[in-house]
């Protein structure tokens, strides 16, 4: 049997993603998981692990539903020798929406934690960081945070 002029129609409108729920301090992500949209939806933060040796392109979306008010929400590497690249802007609530920028350094950045405030964490959040090299996982998008801003991006 021949097909001819055959063409594949991906519905993208009533196509729907992955959303991982925080329900405890700690998740480990996994590989299979990617393209999901992970929340961070606990006041009393969450720390979510990236898959060790997970597959270039894989890739999820974090998005912070609910302002954190202890703890941190935070995201770490599955290993030290991978290390974070990228930018995350962020945006000072509470100063007339004044914008810093924070770049992950590629050499000792393996971590981007957010304590609800200076760091962000803040409701609206939202970055998404993806595996592009077998030690790199970069990230992009923006933080919302207040008071004297500072980096998100952590050595541990």
């Amino acid at each position: 049997m021949q097909l001819r002029g055959t063409k594949i129609v991906v519905d993208s409108v009533n196509a729907k993603t992955n959303i991982i729920s925080g329900s405890g301090a700690t998740a480990s992500l996994s590989e299979n998981q990617s393209g999901s949209t992970v929340l961070f939806d606990r006041a009393a933060g969450i720390v979510y692990t990236l898959p060790a040796a997970a597959s270039v392109g894989t890739k999820y979306n974090f998005v912070v539903s609910t302002t954190i008010t202890s703890n941190a929400a935070k995201i770490i590497t599955g290993v030290g020798t991978e290390l974070l690249i990228g930018t995350l802007v962020n945006i000072d609530t509470d100063t007339a929406n004044a914008v810093a920028a924070w770049t992950a350094n590629g050499s000792t950045h393996v971590a981007i934690s957010m304590n609800g405030t200076t760091t962000g964490a803040i409701s609206g959040t939202n970055f998404v960081v993806e595996k592009v090299s077998s030690t790199q996982w970069v990230v992009k998008g923006t933080v919302h945070g207040s008071g004297t801003v500072a980096t998100p991006f952590a050595t541990s």
